[in-house]
């Protein structure tokens, strides 16, 4: 099963984890300098869900986001 949003359809995000080495200014040094810029994922937090539809009970998988709205029906 994909780790995707079943009501708005959100799903994992690309970045990056910054590494940066060196004493700040406003401590005294020269600044931070960036070393290192690694490539990374953010999933999605997904929780099953089970809502009322016209077609009846459904479990279903959605992002915290989504259940905060409060948009659909808790069985």
């Amino acid at each position: 099963m994909s780790r995707v949003c079943d009501n708005c359809g959100k799903s994992k995000a690309f970045g990056g984890h910054i590494t940066r080495r060196g004493l700040a200014i406003k401590a005294g040094g020269i600044g931070t300098h960036v070393v290192k810029n690694t490539k990374r994922e953010f999933g999605v937090n997904l929780q099953p869900v089970r809502i009322a539809t016209p077609q009846g009970n459904k479990k279903v998988r959605m992002c915290t986001s989504c259940i905060r709205t409060g948009n659909f029906t808790k069985v």
